[in-house]
């Protein structure tokens, strides 16, 4: 269940560093304020202190559930993770012989893993207990128990596993079976990332630019999210990338800046995507290419971002970087404003499409991203050979 923390919450944000809040690197006084400036804008204010935090129960062997019997079903799939979040890790095997629950896990059979790893867990296995506490939080073949994954995740962070001591800093900030406590997440956020884990890294960035569970600071936000990047990690890419096109804890290098947000956008990452579209229209840190605008944006456009949908859509009402086509325009649009983005401007330039036009656009908006009944007819549906015999027709 590793998560990546952004805003400090567990769905990603699409823009961690808008550009309009980030100034040019400044002293460490100056710099101190403008993190202060900026988390107050992205994250709020500050939250009041709370009480002094439980610590989770530890598990034992009492806490298993039923086991499966020798003839347990067909596993079970795994719950999709939700659109805003990123996708869950799948706990890795250590590497040493053998390992019948992770193969267990990793195939679906959750209750045989946690069989498996039960008596492992309870002679002081790390790696068995991470791998129980990943099933009870995820809910895999057992019902979903946070106290007791938090206890499992606790045991294995004391051994040693930083995938462990990840997790439960997710569950001290967001407070999933335990008492909220977004300090001692930042204490263990600390604890995983020195052991060189890229996602605690990534956070522990989040956290100097907050500033309020670390000490505040652009230029170690930008040494973490450098680490994190490096590591391949596609928000990191994408942050880090902004963070050099501003300037903001790092010495500004528009060039740097767009190739790594280019590496985020080739993952996948779909905020990237759109961003270094942009850069590609505006030549920004890359050399100029309209068409090659166009075609990040398709892409993003593809995956739902009305921002991309809209920009696409202006580009194809103007023929920018892609041949004249109002009917496309008119359909990007459409999605665009089915997710509440509305734009004028674009509205003017479709004002002289004919009206067939504009019916095949929303029909098609209706049925994106399928395509509706008539143009699958229009396509050409194989038409039967009757051996030269003419039809009559009416």
């Amino acid at each position: 269940m590793a998560r990546r923390l952004a805003a400090l919450g567990l769905a990603v944000l699409p823009l961690l560093f808008p550009a309009s809040l980030l100034a040019q690197q400044g002293g460490d006084a100056e710099q101190a304020e403008q993190a202060r400036s900026i988390s107050e804008q992205i994250f709020g204010a500050p939250e009041p202190s709370g009480g002094t935090p439980v610590a989770p129960a530890l598990p034992t062997a009492s806490d298993a559930p039923t086991l499966p019997s020798p003839t347990e079903p067909a596993p079970a799939a795994a719950p999709a993770a939700p659109a805003n979040e990123v996708t869950p890790e799948v706990p890795q095997a250590p590497a040493r012989p053998i390992d019948e629950a992770y193969g267990a896990f990793q195939r679906g059979y959750f209750l045989t893993a946690l069989a498996i790893a039960l008596p492992r867990a309870e002679a002081n296995d790390a790696a068995a207990q991470t791998l129980i506490a990943e099933i009870y939080a995820k809910g895999l073949g057992v019902g979903q128990n946070f106290e007791r994954a938090a206890g499992w995740y606790t045991l294995a962070s004391r051994n040693g596993d930083r995938l462990a001591t990840f997790e439960l800093a997710m569950m001290y900030n967001e407070g999933l079976g335990v008492t909220r406590d977004r300090a001692r997440a930042a204490e263990l956020f600390r604890q995983a990332a020195d052991q060189g884990y890229p996602p605690a890294k990534y956070n522990l960035a989040l956290l100097h630019v907050e500033g309020q569970y670390a000490t505040p600071s652009l230029t170690r936000a930008a040494e973490l999210m450098a680490e994190a990047a490096a590591a391949g990690l596609p928000e990191a890419q994408y942050d880090y990338g902004i963070m050099l096109m501003e300037g903001a804890g790092i010495a500004p290098d528009a060039a740097a800046g767009a190739a790594q947000i280019e590496l985020s956008a080739q993952q996948g990452y779909v905020a990237a995507q759109v961003e270094y579209a942009t850069l590609l229209y505006l030549g920004r840190g890359v050399e100029r290419d309209r068409a090659g605008a166009v075609n990040w944006y398709r892409e993003a456009a593809n995956a739902g971002n009305a921002v991309a949908q809209n920009r696409l859509a202006k580009l194809l009402a103007v023929g920018e970087g892609v041949t004249l086509d109002l009917e496309d325009a008119a359909m990007w649009r459409a999605l665009a404003r089915r997710q509440g983005l509305n734009d004028p401007e674009l509205d003017r330039l479709l004002v002289s499409i004919p009206e067939a036009d504009r019916a095949r656009a929303e029909e098609r908006a209706r049925f994106w991203p399928s395509q509706p009944p008539t143009a699958t007819a229009d396509a050409g549906t194989p038409v039967p050979d009757f051996g030269g015999v003419e039809l009559a027709t009416p």
